[in-house]
């Protein structure tokens, strides 16, 4: 079960990536905002994952920053489906992703438990 989850962890940040920078080649109102939302949207939520979040993070911190870190993520990649009229696949993610995170999150746990034994 963990490797399913973490698989769906991973096509869930690679989707919400995909949702910013969709509704940054969307929005704004000339070519210049639409490739600068579009590739710097998705790149700097990549940063902050990378630095907080991935499992090889740069940054070490505690539990509650990094479900932090991936509810602005994923928080992001819902509202950008929804900025693109995608409102039902908009709700359908965000309830994917908070299941997932609290699937991980509860993992994590256990197996912290079961080390410190």
């Amino acid at each position: 079960m963990h490797v399913l989850n973490e698989g769906l962890a991973f096509l869930l940040e690679l989707a919400a990536l995909a949702a910013l920078a969709w509704w940054g080649f969307t929005a704004g109102g000339n070519v210049i905002v639409h490739i600068v939302l579009g590739l710097g949207t998705p790149v700097a939520a990549m940063v902050l994952w990378g630095m907080f979040a991935a499992p090889r993070a740069r940054f070490k911190v505690a539990l509650p920053f990094v479900l932090l870190v991936k509810a602005v993520v994923f928080g992001a990649g819902a509202l950008a489906l929804y900025g693109v009229g995608r409102s039902a696949l908009a709700v359908g993610f965000a309830v994917v992703a908070l299941l997932n995170t609290a699937l991980a999150t509860l993992d994590r746990d256990a197996a912290f438990r079961t080390a410190a034994r």
